[in-house]
C-alpha cells in the first residue's frame, strides 16, 4: 500500500474521531475585573472620592432593594421569593397610536410595568410585564443563570440569586421608560401623576447608574463580574445615550419632562459621549473601533462571558458609529472617530464569502460575488477574525469552536454595510 495514501487515510480518521485535537487555539480569554474597594484604593487619589461615593451608593441601593423584598416575604411568611413570569422587553408595545396609551388596555399594561419597577428605580430583564402585575413576594428578576456553566466561568452569578435586579441588558429599563413616557404624554395632567412619578424615578435611576467617567455598567446596583464593565454589547450604552438625548431636547413624547431633569439628561449624555470617544481602540497608534465592553477604570477592551474576549468588534461598533453620525452639531472629535471607524470597516470587510447554515450549525463558505461580511470580533493587532468558546479558548477559525457556540452566536454578519452607506451621505452633508 502507498505509505502516503495510508498517512492521509489515518489523518482523516483522526480528524473524524477527535477533531478538537487539531484545533488551533490562538489564546485564552481572561477574567473580568469588577469595581471594588481595592481597585478604587489603587487609583490616583484625586479620582478616588467620586468612585468611592458611587460604589457606596450602589451598595446602599442593592441593600434597599433586598430589604424591600425581604419585608414582603416576611409579611407573607414566605422563606423564598416566587419567580416572576418570563418574557421579552419587545413585548411592550412602543409604536401604538398615542391614544392607545390612555385607553383601558394601555393603562392596564402601564400599571403592570410600574409594578415591576425595583425600589431603586430600574427593571429586570426577560420578564413578562403585559399580562399581570407583579405579585407581592415575587422576585424583581427572573432566573438568568447561564445554562452552560463551566469551570472558571465568567458568567457565574451570585449565589444569593440576586442577578440583573435593575439592568440595561436586552433593552431593559429604557424600554419601560419609553413606554411610560408614552403613557404620560397621552394623559391629561390630572391623570398622569402615578405614571409620571414612576418615569421620573426611573430617569433618576439612569442618572445614578452612570459612572463618574461617563460610562454605564450592564447592571445597577452593581452585580460584580463582567457586568461592571462599560457595556457596549447589544447596544446597551448607545441605547441609554439615545434615550438621554431625546429626553434632553424634549423630543416626541418626552416634551413634558421637567426642565431640570432634561438638563441633567443633557449633561449625562455629554459625559457618555466623552467616554465613548475615550474608549475607541488605538491599534498600532491608529483609532479603529470599539470592544463589546471596556474596563470601567482603564477604558481598555475587557472580557465578558467566556467566549467574549477583548477584541475589535464590528457588530457593536456599527451601532456606535451610527449614533455618532446622528449627533448635531457636528464636532471635530466625533468626526475623527467616525472617519477612523469607517476606514477600519473598509479594511476588514470580507469578500466572496457567505455564512452557510446546516441544521443551525453555521460555517463560512466561499461565495464569489456575495455581499461583504464582517466577523463580529477581530484580534487587536493582527485584525484577523477570532472566535471564543465556552472553555475560554480563542480560535482563528469558526470551525474549531464547539457546535453549540457556532449555533448560538452571530460570529459573522453584514455589520458594516448600512453604516458605510450612511457614511457616504454623512460625509457630504452639512
Amino acid at each position: 500500500m502507498d505509505m502516503h495514501f495510508f498517512a492521509r487515510l489515518l489523518a482523516s480518521w483522526l480528524l473524524l474521531v477527535c477533531p478538537m485535537t487539531w484545533a488551533k487555539v490562538v489564546g485564552t480569554n481572561s477574567a473580568p475585573a469588577p469595581l471594588s474597594s481595592e481597585r478604587i484604593a489603587a487609583m490616583p487619589e484625586p479620582s478616588q472620592a467620586a468612585w468611592k461615593t458611587y460604589f457606596e451608593r450602589s451598595l446602599q441601593a442593592k441593600a434597599a432593594d433586598q430589604a424591600a423584598l425581604k419585608a414582603e416575604l416576611s409579611a407573607l411568611k414566605l422563606s423564598e421569593a416566587t419567580p416572576p413570569p418570563k418574557g421579552r422587553n419587545a413585548e411592550l408595545p412602543l409604536g401604538k397610536p398615542l391614544a392607545w396609551y390612555s385607553s383601558a388596555e394601555g393603562l392596564r399594561v402601564a400599571d403592570c410595568v410600574i409594578s415591576f419597577q425595583t425600589p431603586t428605580g430600574g427593571w429586570g430583564k426577560n420578564m413578562e410585564m403585559t399580562k399581570a402585575p407583579r405579585a407581592p413576594g415575587q422576585h424583581f428578576a427572573t432566573e438568568n443563570n447561564n445554562p452552560h456553566p463551566s469551570i472558571n466561568d465568567n458568567d457565574v452569578h451570585p449565589s444569593d440569586r440576586w442577578s440583573y435586579v435593575g439592568t440595561f441588558d436586552n433593552d431593559a429599563t429604557i424600554t419601560q421608560l419609553r413606554f411610560l413616557a408614552n403613557t404620560v404624554a397621552a394623559l391629561d395632567k390630572g391623570r398622569r401623576e402615578a405614571y409620571q412619578a414612576a418615569f421620573v424615578r426611573g430617569l433618576k435611576y439612569v442618572l445614578a447608574a452612570q459612572y463618574p467617567n461617563g460610562g454605564y455598567p450592564q447592571v445597577y446596583p452593581l452585580m460584580g463580574g463582567y457586568h461592571d464593565a462599560i457595556t457596549l454589547n447589544d447596544g446597551a450604552m448607545v441605547g441609554i445615550l439615545s434615550f438621554l438625548q431625546e429626553v434632553s431636547i424634549g423630543a416626541g413624547n418626552f416634551e413634558w419632562v421637567p426642565a431640570p431633569l432634561r438638563e441633567q439628561a443633557a449633561a449625562a449624555e455629554a459625559r457618555g459621549i466623552h467616554c465613548l470617544l475615550a474608549c475607541q481602540i488605538r491599534d498600532g497608534g491608529k483609532l479603529t473601533v470599539w470592544c463589546q465592553q471596556h474596563d470601567l477604570f482603564t477604558l481598555q477592551p475587557a472580557p465578558a462571558r467566556n467566549y467574549e474576549m477583548p477584541s475589535e468588534c464590528a457588530a457593536e461598533s456599527a451601532q456606535i458609529v451610527r449614533f455618532l453620525m446622528g449627533l448635531k452639531p457636528r464636532r471635530q472629535d466625533v468626526s475623527e472617530a467616525v472617519h477612523a471607524a469607517i476606514a477600519w470597516y473598509s479594511k476588514t470587510a470580507l469578500h466572496d464569502v457567505a455564512v452557510q447554515s446546516n441544521n443551525g450549525d453555521r460555517t463560512l463558505v466561499q461565495s464569489p460575488g456575495g455581499e461583504p461580511l464582517w466577523a463580529r470580533c477581530y484580534e487587536i493587532g493582527s485584525q484577523r477574525p477570532i472566535f471564543g468558546d465556552r472553555d475560554k479558548s480563542i480560535h482563528d477559525d469558526l470551525n474549531d469552536i464547539s457546535v453549540e457556540r457556532r449555533k448560538g452566536y452571530s460570529w459573522y454578519g453584514p455589520y458594516g454595510a448600512s453604516i458605510l452607506a450612511q457614511y457616504a451621505k454623512w460625509r457630504v452633508s452639512p
